[in-house]
């Protein structure tokens, strides 16, 4: 403008900046990209990855959230496509592989728009409209309600869950394990009802035996031994005390100095000390328990008088296991001992024992008569089966816990997912609206591809199939994952939490539209060797 001026730099040199259309394309790609890496872990015939992280450790996994957790990526988009796929997990525990397929197809619907000049908002205005209008449909008439006290109903919608995870194998016995854990675990307060899985379903993974040894104890397991070897290992009917002091003498937090005249005091020193812990064991006898559970340590001392007592000690359990052990058996954890009254003495629980399995000591405490808390005990061959093993089964107890919380179900198998897809097209709006529902499309085509069927001919049948259904309710008809082939859903018995589903498309819709409405990225570089800044030529030449 006033010849040949420098251009002037605002942004620091390290920073490289991308705009416009590039960066939304771009974008696009990402989101795209770990798309492709998650597309066949989707369905019944689902393939397996292997990652390999930093230390040396492996991970073989179908599960979305495991998979991308592992994963390294550098561009921002898709970071957070994997932050989703994270959400998902902890919101409902299931479906982590169709958010992130869904969300990276929406966003590939969109490219084309964008190639014609269209303005991203406009684009995101149709999808949030379809948004809308997919969780109406979904809430009211694309959704059945289902009775929690029909255990068969709940399990058939646990089997689905868990038939496209490497248990399915063992479909019978995982959904037995994930009905009995959640089935004890839930409390209902007054009409509150909370199914906390993570604090009172505790999964304890040992070594050795078949997948099969897997089971849901009625009680709780924790891997400990008794304090002194003398004392009992089997008890029916113990009174369990739990505490969480230490049952020795208090030492100073630091240095302690103590002025002693005579020897005789001395002496009485250590006597109080020894008072000290017998006064303790003695508030602890006076409630006649069979057991003793500690968070702290139990000493020499104590073993002695506990022992002459007839009383089994278990000593530094974490806090957790102390918690699961007082929902358990019905007992109270008690700070101090003087406070120990009949009232925090545990008698709900009708067996304990403690087993070696494999090298390690542990210590059961079973047959509980109404326990609100549980151990899943699961076996395996290695190491990796017992982890993947793991995984698969919290996504079935999410999926028994979201179906206690709000008992809902949509067909499975892609047959929701084409019913939406109908109802928005019927609509005939044109441009993004539409796209959406395209979109949509892609989990029965992945689940089609997956085994292996003509995805055409597949999807061409299945849309003939919607497109001419007029009665009341949903029409259930999907891809079978095992086969390739269009079957109904009512006969087939593949049922999917709603709250899952309407999760999933929030979720995917709401990050297309994230990334669309990215239009700038400015990434600072880190500055090479010292302080010193480089210079332009040389951050052009680092750019290219």
């Amino acid at each position: 403008m006033f010849g040949g001026q420098q251009p002037i730099l605002v942004l620091s040199q390290n920073t490289k900046r991308e705009s416009g259309r590039k960066v939304q394309l771009e974008n696009i790609q990402a989101g795209k990209a770990i798309a492709d890496v998650i597309r066949t872990c989707l369905g019944p015939q689902a393939m397996l990855k292997m990652l390999m992280d930093p230390m040396g450790g492996i991970v073989m996994t179908n599960d979305g959230n495991a998979i991308l957790r592992e994963i390294t990526v550098q561009h921002p988009a898709a970071k957070s496509m994997i932050e989703i796929a994270r959400t998902q997990d902890e919101e409902v525990g299931d479906g982590t592989t169709s958010v992130i397929v869904l969300a990276g197809e929406m966003l590939v619907a969109a490219e084309p728009f964008l190639q014609q000049q269209i303005h991203p908002t406009v684009i995101i205005r149709g999808y949030r409209e379809a948004l809308e209008d997919i969780v109406n449909h979904l809430q009211s008439d694309l959704s059945v309600q289902l009775d929690i006290k029909d255990r068969a109903k709940m399990a058939d919608v646990v089997k689905a869950c868990v038939g496209t995870k490497f248990i399915g194998k063992w479909s019978d016995m995982a959904v037995k394990i994930a009905l009995d854990a959640v089935e004890t675990v839930t409390l209902n307060e007054n009409g509150r009802l909370e199914v906390d899985i993570k604090r009172y379903a505790k999964v304890e993974k040992i070594p050795g035996g078949a997948i099969e040894d897997s089971c849901v104890l009625k009680g709780v397991m924790i891997n400990k031994d008794v304090t002194h070897p003398k004392m009992r290992r089997m008890i029916e009917n113990p009174r369990i005390v739990l505490l969480d002091c230490s049952l020795e003498y208090k030492k100073g937090e630091s240095q302690t100095n103590v002025e002693i005249v005579g020897e005789q005091d001395f002496t009485r020193m250590l006597q109080i000390e020894e008072e000290f812990v017998q006064r303790v064991c003695a508030d602890i006898i006076a409630v006649k328990p069979d057991l003793v559970f500690t968070e702290k340590g139990v000493s020499d001392l104590a073993q002695h008088y506990l022992l002459k007592a007839g009383i089994t000690a278990i000593r530094r359990l974490r806090k957790t296991d102390n918690l699961r052990i007082a929902r358990a058996c019905g007992a109270t954890i008690v700070n101090r001992t003087e406070e120990l009254t009949e009232k925090d003495v545990g008698t709900g629980a009708g067996l304990f024992e403690i087993k070696k399995i494999g090298d390690d000591y542990f210590t059961f405490v079973t047959q509980c008569k109404d326990p609100k808390a549980c151990t899943i005990l699961l076996r395996g061959a290695s190491k990796d089966i017992l982890n993947e093993t793991e995984r698969n089964l919290q996504d079935a107890l999410h999926v028994a816990r979201n179906l206690v919380l709000e008992p809902r179900l949509v067909p499975g198998g892609g047959a929701v997912e084409m019913a939406v897809s109908q109802l928005l097209t019927r609509k005939q709006l044109k441009g993004p609206y539409t796209a959406v529902a395209q979109a949509l499309e892609i989990i029965p085509r992945t689940l089609a591809q997956n085994c292996g069927a003509n995805t055409i001919r597949a999807l061409t049948a299945l849309r003939a199939k919607h497109a001419s259904h007029t009665g009341p309710g949903v029409c259930a008809w999907g891809i079978d994952g095992e086969s390739g082939e269009i079957v109904d859903m009512n006969v087939k018995n593949i049922w999917e939490p709603l709250a899952v589903k309407l999760q999933t498309y929030k979720t995917a819709v709401e990050t297309a539209i994230l990334l669309l409405r990215i239009d700038d990225i400015v990434s600072g570089s880190k500055k090479r060797g010292g302080n010193e800044p480089t210079n332009p030529a040389a951050m052009a030449q680092g750019m290219e």
